[in-house]
């Protein structure tokens, strides 16, 4: 961390920022999650849907949603003093994945956003991360008048790893979704900090 010394002479702590990505099927909540928490304007690159989309952009399960993430979206939060987040909530349908690379450069970790009405979305961002070895955690945002499911049910389902942690959230209230990046970043940094043990070991 850099130290600096302020106007009036006190020291203070240039905040550490991570970089957490937010993933998960198209219409699982990406956008607002990030919105719920951001503390400045989120960017957004969404677009309308269009007949022209219809063949390639399946709505099953979302048929009110208008609109999609065509890049990405960003936001910012500060969860203490010292430590700022910054949130890129990754494009869902298959035809953006090629930006996933670009956007996953440099992460600490991942949030992994479920609807257990549609969990099989949420397969590929799993074995993403997997195959890459970036830390995440699985969000399941519990839509109003969706079947709730306790976390161990949703973990097998998805055939996790014990050391996976698995919330529940509403991607609308922005205290469940401070706990899941909270728990992103203490994941992330407990494997850090394990793979840094056994190599000086």
């Amino acid at each position: 961390m850099a130290f600096g010394r302020s106007s009036r002479g006190r020291q203070f702590v240039e905040p550490v920022t991570l970089k957490i990505l937010v993933a998960g099927g198209f219409g699982v909540g990406k956008t607002t999650l990030v919105g719920a928490v951001s503390e400045i304007r989120p960017l957004r690159t969404e677009e309308t849907l269009s007949e022209a989309g219809r063949p390639v952009d399946s709505t099953d399960g979302v048929e009110q949603k208008t609109t999609t993430t065509v890049a990405m979206d960003f936001g910012r939060i500060t969860l203490k003093e010292d430590l700022v987040l910054y949130l890129f909530g990754t494009p869902g349908q298959d035809r953006f994945w090629f930006l996933w690379d670009e956007l996953a450069q440099g992460a600490l970790g991942a949030v992994v956003l479920a609807d257990t009405r549609r969990l099989e979305d949420c397969f590929a961002a799993v074995d993403y991360f997997e195959r890459r070895s970036i830390p995440f955690t699985v969000a399941v945002n519990c839509f109003d008048g969706a079947t709730r499911y306790p976390g161990e049910t949703v973990r097998s389902a998805l055939d996790l790893d014990p050391g996976v942690p698995v919330l529940m959230c509403d991607a609308r209230d922005r205290e469940t979704v401070k706990e899941v990046l909270v728990a992103v970043v203490e994941h992330a940094m407990a494997l850090a900090s394990g793979v840094r043990a056994h190599a000086i070991t």
